[in-house]
């Protein structure tokens, strides 16, 4: 790698108490807006967005930058993963805005530095914890210092996660898996993937299904949930990547086994389109 990771850390700490927290609850009704597609962002997203990128600009000469706020005003962005070979840094500079937004305090920071469409290192820093999980390609992934490391997987009955299918889903997957919710133990969402990321690397949650595939939500969470030791696949059986904002779904399982029992569960033989 070639990037501190403390450093980074560091630079999500300094951010989310500049930026977001002096924020939090103090918002006018004119600093929330919704975005192209109902999706709300507020100045602190706008403001803490840029701060990131600059700084983690300077840590890392000649890397390329994509934020979430970014792509919204120039959707050509995510080629970038297609289009560069060098580091990309993915950015959500808050997570679960509609619950920052609204009062809640359940939102996130997340980063990721990716290369060829695989991430090398990732962040996901909840400032009201405050705690912040960390992992390196290969070399683990940390909550504050303690490893992260999923046990044996629970037998299948017994797996519990969160099912993410309904606005960003097609029509027929929505269907399908509401008609499906209770062949496997679903719990109620968080409205936040950074969250929802953190219960699954910590074995709180067993697993997750999502839709909406932007990689500022999913590549951060997806390699520390890898290296805690489970598993991150599209709907057709392929590990994850930045360039896989298209496909259809995102399953997370402790393991194989788990996650053909929950797909099966949830598709049977066939996976909607």
């Amino acid at each position: 790698m070639t990037v501190d990771i403390e450093a980074v850390t560091a630079i999500l700490r300094a951010v989310a108490a500049e930026e977001v927290m002096p924020r939090f609850r103090a918002l006018a009704e004119h600093e929330v807006r919704a975005k192209d597609g109902g999706e709300l962002v507020t100045v602190a997203d706008v403001a803490a967005e840029r701060q990131i990128t600059r700084r983690l600009r300077d840590l890392l000469p000649g890397s390329q930058v994509v934020g979430e706020e970014a792509t919204a005003e120039d959707p050509g962005l995510l080629d970038t993963f297609a289009r560069e070979d060098g580091w990309i840094w993915v950015i959500d500079p808050i997570d679960g805005t509609s619950n920052f937004a609204g009062g809640k305090p359940v939102f996130a920071l997340m980063v990721a530095l990716v290369r060829r469409g695989e991430a090398g290192a990732a962040w996901i820093l909840d400032p009201i914890g405050p705690r912040c999980a960390t992992a390196e390609r290969g070399a683990g992934a940390w909550l504050d210092g303690a490893r992260l490391a999923l046990g044996p997987a629970p037998p299948p009955e017994e797996l519990r996660g969160t099912l993410h299918a309904s606005t960003f889903a097609t029509a027929a997957m929505a269907r399908q898996i509401q008609a499906r919710r209770a062949r496997v133990g679903a719990v109620k969402s968080l409205r936040c993937a950074g969250w929802e990321y953190l219960r699954l690397a910590s074995g709180e949650i067993q697993f997750s299904l999502f839709t909406k595939l932007m990689p500022w939500d999913h590549v951060p969470g997806t390699l520390i949930f890898r290296e805690a030791g489970g598993l991150a696949q599209t709907l057709d059986g392929a590990p994850y990547g930045a360039r896989d904002h298209r496909a259809s779904g995102l399953l997370m399982a402790p393991d194989q086994a788990s996650w053909d029992w929950l797909h099966d569960r949830l598709f049977g033989a066939e996976t909607p389109t």
